[in-house]
């Protein structure tokens, strides 16, 4: 719950004497319980004193294979002792979960490596092993000889099933006296094709981090550096590469370090540019409290303009150092088919000391643009 003290209710009055607009109460309409109110430039929502509390958060704080070409043995016909063995390379084409529509024809080409000592030749074949086939052949010859040490690209022509979902074909080679081996040790493992038809596999279309000094950060004090300095009484934001959760462990995705104005109720926030939002859209990210931020008190809002009308919470939470960290996935459909520019705003409840919030890999989750 949000406290925002008389002296605070005076400064939302300064705001509103500089041609700030003030807080904006949310209509029943809106199915929105919550009010918010803009600092500087109509963009910055702080909490009311009657909004209720939400929740709380933790945390502080190949390149393929060379080809490599070794000696050619004397005759296309495998010595009695060689080995069969296949490494596989990369995907040239159609890499794993690629999206086709139901009925296109495509190649898929795999690179493979002659990882054993018998010469590959066009006598060897790929082969079907189990799965989808996706109308291609049961088999195909290897396009020539391939030395050991040596790579081949296997090329096979597929169509997509016409059923929705993910479909995965695996495939193994054959020499050309029919023995079958893949990859691995054995050579028991298949290389496969798989697609996703219909539906596409949710991908980041949006990343809050990477795009943070696109956004315009502010506090009650005006307009704010980006990257800021952890020292800047007017608050700050910055980048933290390793951030440290408050049960001390360090995450290996960047998160924004989000400070409020050095008073009591201060408050800062981030506007980002205009964004189209798609039909399945959702802003994903962790929030709370950096290590050591014993005294972090704080609520933490998602706010929004859509095409370019009035600002709107969308969702907020309450942090504290409780030794816990929200996960966020908030869906974004009430905004589908709009130009929208999000806000990401934090205020002190009460002083302002130790309040480091941080919003870990904030990004938007959606189908492939």
């Amino acid at each position: 719950m949000s406290k925002i003290a008389p002296v605070t209710l005076l400064f939302l009055t300064l705001l509103v004497a500089c041609n700030y607009p003030g807080l904006q109460q949310q209509t029943e309409g809106d199915g929105l319980a919550t009010s918010a109110a803009e600092t500087v430039s109509a963009q910055l929502t702080l909490v009311s004193a009657t909004q209720p509390a939400v929740e709380a958060t933790e945390i502080p704080g190949v390149a393929p294979a060379a080809t490599a070409t070794l000696e050619l043995l004397p005759t296309d016909s495998p010595t009695p002792d060689c080995t069969n063995e296949a490494d596989f390379v990369q995907d040239v084409t159609v890499p794993d979960d690629t999206n086709i529509p139901a009925g296109d024809t495509f190649d898929k080409i795999w690179r493979m490596r002659n990882a054993g000592t018998c010469t590959w030749t066009s006598d060897y074949d790929v082969v079907f092993q189990d799965g989808n086939i996706m109308a291609g052949p049961p088999s195909a010859p290897l396009p020539g000889a391939v030395p050991p040490g040596s790579s081949v690209d296997v090329k096979l022509s597929l169509t997509a099933p016409g059923a929705d979902g993910t479909h995965r074909g695996n495939w193994k080679l054959r020499t050309a006296d029919g023995v079958i081996f893949g990859l691995g040790n054995g050579g028991e493992k298949p290389f496969f094709v798989q697609i996703v038809v219909g539906a596409q596999i949710p991908e980041v279309v949006y990343d809050f981090v990477e795009n943070y000094c696109d956004a315009t950060w502010l506090s009650g004090a005006g307009a704010l550096s980006c990257p800021g300095t952890d020292s800047d009484p007017q608050g700050f934001v910055l980048v933290l590469s390793t951030p440290k959760l408050e049960d001390g462990r360090l995450e290996n995705e960047p998160a924004l370090f989000t400070h409020p104005e050095w008073i009591n109720n201060g408050v800062i926030s981030g506007r980002y540019p205009a964004f189209e939002v798609k039909p399945g859209d959702e802003f994903h990210a962790v929030i709370g409290c950096l290590f050591n931020a014993v005294a972090c008190d704080v609520t933490m809002q998602l706010n929004y303009r859509e095409n370019e009308g009035p600002l709107r919470l969308l969702r907020e939470w309450d942090e504290t150092y409780d030794d816990e960290f929200r996960i966020l996935e908030v869906d974004l459909s009430s905004v589908a088919g709009s130009s929208v520019e999000f806000i990401l705003a934090v205020q002190s409840n009460g002083p302002f000391f130790q309040d480091w919030a941080f919003w870990l890999s904030p990004r938007i989750i959606g189908a492939p643009r």
